[in-house]
């Protein structure tokens, strides 16, 4: 039994890739699906973490953009001017994915005064969120409310059988009204901030005012507005008119100071302007009398001497002369 038997097959080596081997570092999956060809980073790269990279609520463009922040150095511009100037998916589409990452904890946007009196907007990256970002504000705990006295049931007496009223076959069903209660908080639309009205709402004056709101977007990309905004803030701006303001001074007014990264809110952020700024209305000077009538010079009949007139005669010695003769 202590012999060793030499013609027993050696046990099956582990088959190692050598280091230059052309399939090395090529992870693999079993069944197809993904495989991922990797090679180790050195020089310009950056950490980004599973919980922003595989968000599960975040849209593909937010987490894209947040990756892109968290690779960018100290001092980079972030708002959202640079960023559509960067990208192709235009200001409106870069600010919604900036205000998920900032309700999700990835950034932090804080105004500061500089020097001069004007504000700026600080952007913050935070590449881990903060626990009480994560919170959803509506699964925060209510109050409980106090529990009042049940008051006695009366007897309610029945009510009387009411006949139906016959309705014609095609007669259509009422629409059921969308109510906005049944839409969450954050979705309902806020009320803007009430606009100053002309005294004369000519339709020339209201059709200038709504195409110079219109025309906004092309001196700032945020100031987009939409239909509904535009007819609450037509008045506005045709009380601006009415009062001898140019279009040009009214546009210099409501676009100027805007902060960097563009207007959260736009529409109530002219209507503030509109109603903050308004200017005052015109003196009204006193109509100028007119010029007194200056007459030609006229040659006297009687004595060659030169006074003013409406006509050829005589002057007023002479024709003193000749009533005192007759």
């Amino acid at each position: 039994m202590d012999t060793e038997n030499l013609s027993a097959p050696p046990r099956a080596q582990s088959r190692v890739a050598p280091k230059n081997h052309p399939n090395r570092g090529l992870e693999t999956a079993p069944g197809g699906g993904l495989i991922h060809d990797h090679t180790r980073h050195t020089t310009r790269f950056t950490v980004v973490g599973n919980h922003l990279a595989q968000h599960a609520e975040l849209s593909l463009l937010a987490i894209g953009l947040g990756t892109h922040i968290q690779s960018l150095p100290p001092g980079a511009p972030t708002d959202i001017k640079s960023l559509a100037a960067r990208f192709p998916e235009g200001a409106t589409r870069i600010a919604a994915a900036l205000n998920e990452l900032e309700a999700h904890g990835y950034l932090r946007r804080e105004r500061k005064r500089i020097s001069g009196g004007r504000i700026i907007t600080r952007t913050i990256s935070c590449n881990q969120p903060k626990p009480h970002h994560t919170a959803r504000a509506s699964q925060a705990p209510r109050a409980a409310r106090p529990v009042r006295p049940v008051r006695p049931v009366r007897p309610v007496p029945p009510a009387k059988p009411v006949r139906p009223r016959p309705t014609p076959a095609d007669a259509p069903e009422p629409p059921v009204p969308a109510h906005d209660t049944a839409r969450p908080k954050e979705q309902q639309r806020r009320q803007l901030p009430a606009v100053p009205h002309p005294a004369y709402p000519a339709p020339a004056l209201l059709k200038m005012a709504a195409d110079l709101l219109t025309d906004l977007r092309r001196y700032d990309p945020g100031l987009l507005l939409s239909t509904q905004d535009i007819a609450h803030l037509t008045p506005g701006v045709a009380a601006w008119l009415e009062r001898d303001i140019t279009p040009t001074a009214v546009r210099e007014a409501l676009t100027r100071d805007l902060p960097p990264e563009g207007p959260r809110r736009p529409a109530a952020l002219l209507a503030h302007r509109l109603a903050a700024l308004l200017p005052p209305p015109p003196p009204v000077r006193p109509p100028t009398p007119p010029p007194p009538t200056r007459h030609p010079l006229q040659t006297c009949d009687g004595c060659d001497r030169a006074f003013r007139a409406p006509e050829p005669g005589h002057c007023r010695d002479c024709r003193s002369d000749l009533q005192e003769a007759a």
